[in-house]
């Protein structure tokens, strides 16, 4: 009979107390503890078993479970008689930063202290014994209550490890859960620099200068730089998604899937299953599947990008929105189902992500939206070689996630975005005019929180985000791509149909240059011009689609100000210029 699925249950006890699902990964703690490392920190994607993961190895060491044989004894770890003497014997600090949210600094770092706080409460009994002075017991008490100082808290680890290894003779283990989520929060709303100093100091009492630390577990989605956050801890073991260490640990494996849905009657569904959840790599292993989104089809029966839907993905949104058109043009490339070739840097600088297109990948890479496909060496550089990878969507999972936030851009009616598109496929240029101001002075700004305005120097930054949510809706009747050679140069966009019943459609877009245009319409104007010199219809009529069923459009900017002029390529040709 198959067991129960327990959906969003992370507490290890409690899974196997009831017999819930489960895949035995408790050789994690024989690799782990074997491998000596002071400090690990682990980077995963979200949902991938790094919470139970944590709870299962604090479960195993602490002597709050001694005696509790009984979690163990028919998993793998339990094959070892060496590790059933070492269970419940340490002390273990666990906290978990996966529920620190704020848009300020004063949110975010108010929720560190209750998690603080609520550690030392799980403590409090330590304060009855005679181990502690009454000025030992006012600092306690002190932290416990949250009427601590900024001081207090970054070095709370390390306090109450001295007070655990006092009372216990023992150093401790400390267990972070999710130790990244409070630096996205402060990247997404504006406080990265000033957290970055917090987490700065309270890393570094915790791990770097604690004399009680035993060893120390870090769990994470992204390795923040070592600059940013961890300058001072120099004996930190780090393990990304290119690791060796722990690659069977996190995720499920093919074998694993497959006796999964064996048990679940579902033995027939694979195939599928590999569309969708497949397409993880931790180190040399291949097929890993996403775990989170198993157990739902398990439980469910039913396909659906249940991973997609467990965060708001607010940072990828940003990322996104305020990239370079290049990002944009690679998006839209990854979801025609190309590859893009980059260089990464898995140790993940968040004040670069405005500024570095392969600090963008790096990240959607850690997160678990691209997987690598290939690798790429190119020429040396600086004595080292030019690897670089070739990165796709992993999964229809990430399809729709990426689908799904692009539409949310332009899902608010009131910008004009539906009754733009209706007026673009009638052909009717005046309405055209009226709806793309409406959207223009609408949501433009919600493109313009980064540090490159697309009202200024790059309003094609706009416009792209424009087609990428355009191609979702107008994807079952064109063929959409941005910024490709075609005749004497690169278009911005272009719009092949599917059916010989739609046009084909060139869009440019050109600021005004006041030195030699008078206005909007002398800029459009030589819009147009370069889309008939540089021959940008070419590959429109390669695929053998004729003059005048091919329009061009000019998008002429002055600030927010823009106006759209064009016509069918034939008409442009016999009026000489003049639509």
């Amino acid at each position: 009979m198959a067991r129960t699925i327990a959906i969003g249950e992370q507490d290890f006890c409690k899974i196997i107390e009831n017999n819930y699902f489960y895949i035995d990964k408790t050789d994690f703690i024989k690799e782990w503890w074997e491998n000596g490392d002071t400090v690990t920190l682990i980077t995963r994607p979200r949902r991938f078993g790094k919470t139970l993961t944590m709870r299962m190895t604090e479960q195993f060491f602490s002597v709050k479970y001694k005696g509790r044989s009984d979690l163990f004894q028919n998993l793998d770890i339990w094959k070892k008689k060496e590790y059933q003497e070492l269970q419940g014997t340490y002390p273990v600090i666990f906290l978990s930063f996966a529920d620190v949210k704020g848009s300020y600094y004063e949110e975010v770092y108010s929720d560190i202290c209750r998690l603080v706080a609520r550690e030392y409460r799980r403590h409090v009994f330590l304060m009855e014994s005679d181990c502690f002075l009454q000025s030992d017991r006012n600092q306690f008490y002190k932290i416990m209550s949250q009427d601590a100082c900024a001081g207090d808290i970054c070095s709370s680890l390390n306090l109450l490890s001295e007070y655990l290894c006092t009372y216990y003779g023992k150093k401790v283990i400390i267990l972070l859960d999710e130790y990244d989520a409070p630096m996205q929060e402060a990247y997404v709303n504006g406080f990265w620099g000033e957290l970055a100093g917090f987490m700065r100091r309270f890393m570094n009492s915790g791990f770097k200068t604690n004399p009680f630390l035993e060893r120390a577990v870090m769990t994470g989605i992204t390795r923040v730089s070592k600059e940013s956050v961890f300058s001072d801890l120099n004996n930190l073991a780090v393990v990304t998604t290119t690791s060796r260490k722990y690659e069977t640990v996190f995720g499920f494996s093919e074998s694993e899937v497959s006796a999964a849905l064996k048990e679940f009657g579902l033995w027939n569904r694979m195939d599928e299953v590999r569309r969708w959840y497949d397409g993880f790599r931790f180190g040399a292993c291949k097929n890993i599947y996403n775990p989170w989104s198993i157990t739902q089809f398990l439980d469910e029966k039913n396909f659906a990008p249940y991973w997609a839907d467990t965060s708001s993905n607010k940072l990828i949104g940003k990322i996104i929105q305020e990239g370079s058109s290049e990002i944009k043009t690679a998006v839209e490339d990854l979801l025609h189902g190309k590859d893009i070739c980059t260089a990464i840097d898995e140790q993940i600088v968040f004040d670069q992500l405005d500024e570095s297109d392969e600090a963008v990948w790096s990240f959607l890479l850690a997160s678990g939206y691209l997987k690598i496909s290939g690798y790429e060496t190119g020429k040396p550089l600086l004595g080292l070689a030019g690897i670089k990878y070739r990165l796709s969507l992993t999964n229809l999972e990430a399809v729709s996630i990426f689908q799904k936030m692009i539409h949310g851009w332009f899902a608010n009616n009131r910008y004009g975005y539906q009754d733009f598109l209706k007026a673009l496929l009638l052909g009717d240029i005046p309405n055209m005019n009226i709806f793309i101001s409406k959207i223009t002075l609408t949501a433009i700004s919600f493109f313009d929180s980064g540090n490159r305005p697309s009202d200024q120097a790059e309003p094609e930054r706009f416009y792209h985000g424009l087609v990428l949510g355009m191609m979702l809706s107008l994807g079952d009747r064109y063929v959409m791509t941005s910024n490709r050679e075609s005749g004497f140069g690169r278009y911005d966009i272009l719009l092949k149909p599917q059916s010989s019943a739609d046009d084909g459609i060139i869009f440019e877009f050109k600021v005004i240059n006041p030195e030699t245009e008078r206005n909007l319409k002398d800029t459009a104007k030589a819009a147009l011009e370069q889309i008939m010199d540089r021959k940008y219809a070419a590959v429109l009529q390669s695929e053998g689609i004729k003059r005048d069923s091919i329009r061009i459009y000019a998008f002429a900017f002055r600030g927010k100000e823009v106006l759209i002029d064009g016509g069918y390529l034939s008409e442009f040709e016999k009026t000489g210029g003049m639509m």
